[in-house]
């Protein structure tokens, strides 16, 4: 039998912690230290970070190849950075030469605070284990933008990399300056500045931040002559080092947004209508008024009721539902007609006539994702607290300059009124992008003069956060009679237009999205439309193949131009034995492949998959995938990314769709809503190319994209019969709009 020890050792090897992980580790993400809720003042901030200097190195937008060759400028639009489009990247050196990095990103388990730091330690000439990482904290960070759209490796990565480069190159022209010596002749080492003829020699982070030269250039902007450490002599970054927290994620001491306590704050619960377009007609909130230590709130639509414990809260909640009386207009759809009513509403409307000629060998297809949930473990939380007219919001979202923002439009607030502190939390995957639960916890706390604590049940995080957006995708396509792709058309209504263009060789081509009148609300997902996109597409092509009668991998490699997408998909299938597997026949076991590119990154899948005969369950026994997303960071943490996409993948592809009828999801519990489970898990093969002369990309979402078009198109290979729907049904019959001429 195990002992506690036994899988205390287990969790912290998962969490990609070394094997001597029990010797002692300075290394701990900043936490803030409770001495008063709101401190945006630059004394405060130096109390908090100790004295020394803060270097502010802002260019208006920066990127580098990964070779850490001269950085190129440009103009970077977007949420990148404030002012001028530019992102901010912060280093405070104490007086002690202690180094405390300080960006606006977040990390939500993907592993940014590891990444981040290992970019940092590496241009700073530090060990890892020296740097201290502040993240996601409005009153101390840059708005480095938000935490999504796998843009922290190829943005804020190389923005942090360019502010400790400029902190090094400041170092060496001070110990130059001390030396008298040319900054050539002037080495970096364990964060000491030497002489390079005498190691004994040695100039410190703490003796630049006394250097009145030193400080002086601290204020300046970056320099155009800054050279970032080249790939060949990384020594940090692209090692496998383990996430800084993984002690305190594993074993319990990590305090997440729903673990945060404030002094004598409260619990809140908020009243939710019978469906999703309700609106409060009346309610009555003197009962809950009326119990000992309960504050009950109605501002407008809103009403919350908040007391001294959660058991408490519901209680009081409770008493109030029952008095609240509600106008409930009747609802557009349900999940049984959703499909038809994102086509109906298609704006612009779907086009009537094929792009083929008459005669020619043809196909058309339409395909469906349904909505989905993003399940995050940590439902939405926050706490809000008051000083008078300043609020502080300690709060689990992926944008905390944009739940600033919202949260001050809410009361009314200047922004520089509002602190949003984002302790890592548990899981995003895209869905925690607005700030409605802040503005919530922040109502019920200025009503009860003490800080107040909001946390989604799960029936509100299925019901209430937006959803993956459901999809309709029309598919069609001629061939040439060589067998290569004449006509190619695919229209995207409603989940929309990442990845809608094929990156096959084609003839005449209609890619588009077309909006819709979506009757749940919608939002960011992992990977978002590239999934239901790929899917569509990845499905057709084998279709297609077996129309013109190649097979399925020579039919793409044979349409394929970008010489990374054929990598993978090469890779993939070498490492999967697909030459031999596809060939072999066996009763209820079969194989799929697919391939695409999405945010900088080019993903391979194949699947070998099971299907039983009698009730037509579907088991996925293999996943071999490759994943090409540039210069690697940190292997550990990119190969954790792939592993998870792949699982997470599954769900979608096989289980996962939210049902509604009556303005209501009606699965809004995991007993109704089926996720992946451990005993789901296939054998994962998992393969990462390392491109070291191609700028790193992130990982975070186009290792999901592949897997249900895999899954989909092994079940058919078994099947005989072809499911156009995620999630893949294994009974599924053609569709009735499969058409083929000849």
């Amino acid at each position: 039998m195990k002992t506690r020890d036994d899988w205390k050792a287990a969790a912290l090897a998962a969490a990609g912690a070394p094997a001597d992980y029990d010797e002692p580790v300075e290394v701990v993400p900043y936490r803030f230290d409770g001495s008063a809720p709101f401190e945006p003042d630059r004394r405060d901030v130096l109390k908090a970070l100790g004295a020394g200097l803060m270097i502010a190195v802002a260019a208006e937008s920066s990127s580098s190849d990964a070779r850490g060759e001269q950085p190129r400028r440009r103009r970077q639009g977007g949420p990148f950075g404030r002012g001028a489009g530019s992102v901010a990247a912060r280093v405070h050196i104490g007086e002690d030469g202690a180094v405390t990095v300080l960006t606006g990103k977040v990390d939500c388990g993907q592993g940014a605070r590891v990444e981040l730091a290992q970019a940092a330690a590496e241009e700073l000439r530090l060990p890892f284990r020296d740097i201290r990482l502040v993240m996601g904290d409005t009153a101390m960070v840059p708005d480095d933008g938000g935490t999504y759209g796998s843009l922290t490796t190829p943005l804020s990565v190389p923005a942090v990399r360019l502010g400790c480069a400029s902190a090094r190159a400041l170092l060496v022209a001070a110990a130059a300056r001390r030396f008298g010596l040319a900054p050539a002749d002037v080495v970096v080492e364990e964060g000491k500045a030497r002489r390079a003829d005498d190691p004994n020699a040695t100039f410190t982070y703490a003796d630049m931040v006394r250097d009145p030269e030193a400080v002086r250039a601290m204020s300046a902007a970056i320099p155009e002559n800054v050279e970032l450490t080249p790939v060949a002599d990384w020594r940090t970054m692209g090692k496998p080092i383990a996430k800084p927290d993984a002690r305190d994620l594993v074993t319990g001491a990590h305090v997440y947004p729903s673990d945060v306590v404030r002094p004598g704050m409260l619990y809140g619960r908020i009243l939710r209508g019978p469906s999703l377009q309700a609106s409060l007609k009346s309610v009555d909130l003197a009962p809950a008024n009326a119990m000992s230590g309960v504050v009950a709130v109605r501002d407008g639509g809103f009403v919350g009721v908040a007391a001294a414990n959660s058991w408490r809260a519901a209680q009081a909640l409770a008493a109030v539902a029952e008095t609240a009386r509600w106008d409930s207009p009747p609802a557009e759809t349900s999940s049984a007609a959703l499909f038809d009513h994102l086509r109906a509403h298609a704006q612009g409307g779907l086009p009537d006539r094929p792009m083929h000629e008459e005669g020619a060998r043809a196909l058309r297809a339409s395909h469906e994702v349904a909505y989905v949930q993003h399940c995050p473990l940590e439902t939405r939380a926050a706490v809000a607290e008051w000083e008078g007219d300043k609020l502080t919001v300690w709060v689990g979202t992926q944008v905390p300059f944009g739940v600033r923002a919202e949260t001050a439009r809410a009361f009314g607030l200047a922004e520089d009124h509002v602190r949003v502190i984002v302790p890592d939390f548990g899981g995003g995957f895209g869905g925690k992008h607005s700030g409605e639960y802040a503005v919530e916890a922040a109502r019920l706390a200025r009503a009860a003069g003490k800080p107040v604590r909001v946390v989604w049940t799960r029936e509100e995080e299925f019901a209430r956060a937006f959803f993956r957006p459901a999809g309709a995708i029309e598919m069609e396509a001629s061939l040439t009679p060589d067998g290569g792709i004449a006509t190619w058309r695919q229209i995207n209504v409603n989940s929309g237009p990442g990845q809608v263009q094929t990156p096959y060789r084609v003839g005449k081509s209609d890619c588009r999205f077309l909006p819709s009148a979506p009757p749940l609300r919608g939002g960011s997902y992992r990977a978002l439309a590239s999934t239901a996109n790929t899917f569509a597409r990845e499905s057709f092509m084998d279709e297609l193949a077996a129309l013109a009668g190649i097979e399925p991998l020579a039919f793409r490699l044979g349409l394929i131009d970008d010489p990374r997408l054929r990598d993978v998909l090469v890779e993939a299938t070498s490492r999967f034995g697909w030459a031999e597997r596809s060939r072999k026949k066996e009763p209820g076991k079969g194989v799929g492949l697919a391939c695409g590119m999405d945010k900088g990154g080019y993903v391979a899948c194949c699947a070998a998959v099971a299907v039983d005969e009698d009730d037509g369950t579907i088991t996925v026994e293999h996943v071999a995938q490759v994943y090409d997303c540039g210069k690697i960071v940190n292997p550990a943490n990119l190969r954790a990314q792939v592993e998870g996409a792949v699982i997470m993948g599954l769900g979608p592809a096989l289980w996962e769709e939210i049902k509604f009828a009556d303005g209501m999801v009606t699965n809004g519990r995991f007993q109704d809503y089926r996720v992946p489970h451990f005993s789901d898990l296939p054998t994962l093969d998992v393969h990462l190319l390392d491109r070291p002369d191609v700028p790193s990309a992130g990982a975070g979402e186009t290792p999901i994209i592949a897997v249900a078009p895999a899954v989909a198109n092994a079940v058919a290979a078994i099947t005989g019969h072809r499911s156009r729907s995620m999630p893949i049904r294994a009974e599924a019959r053609p569709s009735e709009t499969a058409q083929t001429r000849r």
